[in-house]
């Protein structure tokens, strides 16, 4: 059985689709594309995993920072989760599952890069605040449209979001842009789900104390004009 062709992920701005249909209707859609993958369909992989394509992207990117890296890792996730398909415990989402491999391979791809700079992995988690985020991200929150522009609006959101840690920040994108649960972030993240409501909280605050600062300086420099 040959592998399929795995098309780029997109590095544009969006939330990953959710799907309207109720999930136990998901579940049994995703279950029967499954079955038809592992009994030979192999084109049908990708009608299977399309619906997640920016989710694996965001998830990967929060990891790496850079849309370059995060493309790569979201191919190679891609490819693993075909090759391990049979794996797959049906009990659990697919999408959690694929998203939880996307993040494994990001953190591997990390640890390789910081060996080779020297550093070690926990420093760089307690320090490295800067990482780059597309700058197409999506919108976080809603915010008035008169509170600022909309290229002001964006690019705010991106330097608060890449100002979080990356534990904050990962948890982030996978709670508050692709919506998942709790449950399914902390499966997906392999911590509990009060670790989760946790690191939730406090992105968020600083989130909310990052754009704080970022409206004041605006307004001031306003005001002295």
């Amino acid at each position: 059985m040959t592998s399929p062709s795995v098309v780029a992920i997109e590095s544009e701005a969006g939330i990953a689709q959710v799907p309207c249909q109720p999930l136990d209707v998901q579940a049994r859609h995703e279950h029967e594309l499954i079955n038809r993958v592992l009994a030979g369909e192999t084109d049908l992989f990708y009608e299977l995993i399309r619906p997640y394509e920016r989710g694996v992207f965001f998830s990967a990117v929060s990891i790496l920072g850079n849309d370059a890296d995060a493309e790569d890792a979201a191919q190679e996730a891609a490819l693993k989760a075909y090759k391990n398909l049979a794996r797959f415990r049906r009990e659990s989402k697919f999408s959690t599952w694929l998203i939880q491999i996307a993040i494994n391979e990001a953190k591997m791809r990390l640890r390789k890069d910081r060996r080779h700079l020297y550093e070690s992995l926990d420093d760089r988690q307690q320090t490295d605040e800067g990482d780059y985020i597309p700058t197409d991200f999506a919108d976080w929150r809603e915010i008035p449209s008169e509170a600022l522009e909309q290229s002001q609006l964006r690019e705010a959101l991106n330097q608060a979001l890449s100002a979080l840690p990356e534990k904050y920040r990962t948890v982030m994108i996978l709670r508050d842009v692709q919506q998942m649960s709790i449950a399914e972030t902390a499966k997906a993240l392999g911590i509990s789900e009060e670790n989760v409501k946790t690191r939730t909280s406090r992105a968020r605050l600083q989130m909310r104390d990052s754009l704080a600062l970022e409206w004041a300086g605006k307004w001031a420099k306003t005001t002295k004009e």
